[in-house]
């Protein structure tokens, strides 16, 4: 009897199951009932079936020959060494002096052709009524902007311009690449400015590779004299401009190969020194 008594009795450790409750029980629980007007509808992708999620298919895009030519040529211009009397073309100023810039040379902007036209024929009735041509009203020549590179070229040579703006997007570069050098040489401050085309707005253009400065009126004279002494010191006595090469800029993946490296070479380093010591 002691024996059925012990094989009889569960093993010591585990916990004895309760029988389950029994159908419609109080404590167990109850079914979740759905409302019937608002049914779940999970989405599907499949064809013919829900409208696919927005993505990003740029990498997917088959894109025009000259756009992949310009995204090329702009990873080149990154990775390959650009010698500095073309990469001091990528240091323009920043937005401030963009800003303070462009306010003061819009106020010397060229005359359109039928202003030129209309001052021309007032200077000729003044001069034929005996009057005198400079002296004659709204007949003088105004103070504008000197652009075109030949003319600009002439006034840098001749020491005539105060200040040369120089676009940074010039195509081909050559044409400007050689304008900073002829500027040091003669002691004529000068800047480099983001955007071709708003040069060419100041000028009635398209497009200007470079502008000239050669005179404003008095009231204006204190705003150039600062942003040329800005400008020189930071482009005309600027060593570093002349020095300092472009480009070199690699990928991600090499550049955590050349870190890696590195690491290597300076662990390395550092066991020979413990050695040594």
């Amino acid at each position: 009897m002691a024996k059925l008594s012990v094989e009889g009795m569960p093993p010591k450790g585990t916990k004895k199951k309760l029988p389950q409750a029994p159908l419609g029980a109080a404590g167990s629980k109850a079914k979740k009932v759905r409302n019937p007007l608002f049914e779940k509808t999970p989405r599907n992708f499949r064809v013919g079936g829900d409208i696919q999620p927005k993505r990003d298919l740029a990498r997917f895009v088959r894109w025009p020959k000259y756009i992949q030519l310009q995204r090329k040529k702009r990873i080149l211009l990154q990775r390959l060494k650009v010698p500095p009397q073309i990469a001091q073309f990528q240091n323009a100023i920043d937005k401030n002096q963009a800003s303070q810039l462009l306010r003061l040379l819009k106020k010397y902007q060229p005359e359109t052709k039928m202003a030129k036209k209309n001052r021309l024929l007032e200077m000729a009735q003044s001069k034929k009524d005996g009057k005198g041509g400079a002296d004659g009203s709204g007949t003088k020549k105004p103070t504008v902007l000197k652009y075109g590179l030949n003319h600009v070229t002439t006034l840098v040579e001749n020491k005539m311009a105060k200040l040369v703006v120089i676009a940074h997007d010039v195509d081909p570069i050559e044409l400007v690449v050689w304008l900073p050098a002829l500027c040091r040489k003669k002691d004529v401050p000068y800047c480099i400015i983001k955007g071709k085309s708003r040069l060419g707005q100041l000028c009635h253009k398209k497009t200007a590779s470079c502008i000239a400065v050669t005179s404003v009126k008095k009231e204006d004279q204190g705003d150039l004299d600062k942003l040329a002494n800005n400008f020189k010191a930071q482009f005309n006595d600027n060593i570093e401009v002349k020095r300092k090469w472009g480009g070199g800029i690699m990928g991600v993946k090499s550049q955590h190969v050349t870190q890696k490296r590195e690491k290597a070479l300076a662990i390395e380093q550092a066991k020979k020194m413990g050695l040594n010591v």
